[in-house]
């Protein structure tokens, strides 16, 4: 361990110009730090490792940060993709009119509209048909917040939407909700902030009633070695450098493309999955693996 600390920190000196190139050290450094995370309860914060009370505190700030500027940087970096990737996957989900969702990490609403602009679609009038319902669950009140005036803003209140629509500030890891509550639990670009997935994955198992599903949209891995490295081009060179343009801030974003490289591949997350106790998990990768949808269903 001495000798994989005394040779990065060689490298180090060295600051590689190539983001692609500092990337595989900084991984290479996470990897060797994994073997005294097992120990010591420390986790990674994109490429750091800090105690697991910790991250949870550093998540918050990130996201407190970057709140007032979330929806535009996302905007900005996917060149506005992230829109389709979402409409793709509320399409997966195909809610009917009786749905009980829980949007975790869903803060801002994103998901959320798309939900209740699908269940529009499927009725003449708001008031038709069985009651649907909503709660949007962040562990950020400021993220909740921004959501907030965003629905009061589009007019998507109980009465106009046809949809019960509450907000809930809570962990992911330990939500104050009954069993068999929801039969759809939703979390996009979220579950990779959380110390830890396999707690989440369980809480959204309790949750959901028999028969319900699970649904996760998340940064993923790309299967192709060339696209791969354009993509670490991109994220290391731009991504930070357009956060600090837009939003002012550097560093939420550098953690941004840090943490989605710490993140389990397709396969290894669909057994987390399963793991969980969820069944008929698979996954479908969009724009060549950069996100994949996840699904399975308590049974």
């Amino acid at each position: 361990m001495a000798l994989k600390r005394g040779l990065f920190r060689l490298a180090e000196t060295y600051r590689p110009s190539r983001p692609h190139i500092r990337a595989r050290l900084l991984a290479t450094q996470s990897a060797a730090n994994n073997e005294e995370r097992q120990s010591k309860n420390q986790t990674h914060f994109g490429f750091q490792t800090v105690d697991e009370n910790e991250k949870t505190k550093k998540v918050h700030e990130v996201f407190e940060t970057v709140a007032g500027k979330y929806d535009l940087m996302n905007d900005v970096m996917s060149f506005g993709i992230h829109r389709v990737w979402k409409d793709i996957f509320m399409a997966r989900l195909a809610p009917m009119p009786e749905t009980n969702l829980l949007d975790m990490a869903g803060g801002t609403g994103d998901i959320t509209f798309r939900y209740i602009k699908y269940l529009q679609n499927l009725r003449s009038k708001p008031t038709e048909g069985a009651r649907s319902s909503v709660t949007v669950c962040d562990i950020n009140q400021a993220m909740l917040d921004v959501g907030k005036v965003r629905a009061e803003r589009l007019g998507y209140t109980k009465e106009s939407s046809g949809v019960d629509i509450d907000w809930l500030c809570a962990d992911a890891e330990q939500l104050p909700v009954a069993d068999d509550t929801y039969t759809a639990y939703t979390i996009a670009f979220g579950i990779r902030n959380c110390t830890h997935i396999d707690k989440v994955l369980e809480e959204a198992y309790r949750v959901l009633k028999p028969g319900g599903r699970f649904m996760c949209l998340e940064f993923s891995q790309i299967p192709n070695e060339a696209l791969q490295w354009a993509y670490d081009q991109y994220s290391f060179q731009v991504i930070p450098v357009l956060g600090q343009l837009v939003a002012g801030q550097w560093k939420p974003y550098q953690y941004l493309v840090e943490s989605i490289r710490q993140f389990p591949n397709q396969e290894k997350f669909k057994m987390m999955i399963e793991d969980a106790g969820f069944r008929q998990v698979a996954y479908e990768n969009l724009t060549f693996g950069t996100v994949a949808i996840h699904s399975g269903f308590k049974i």
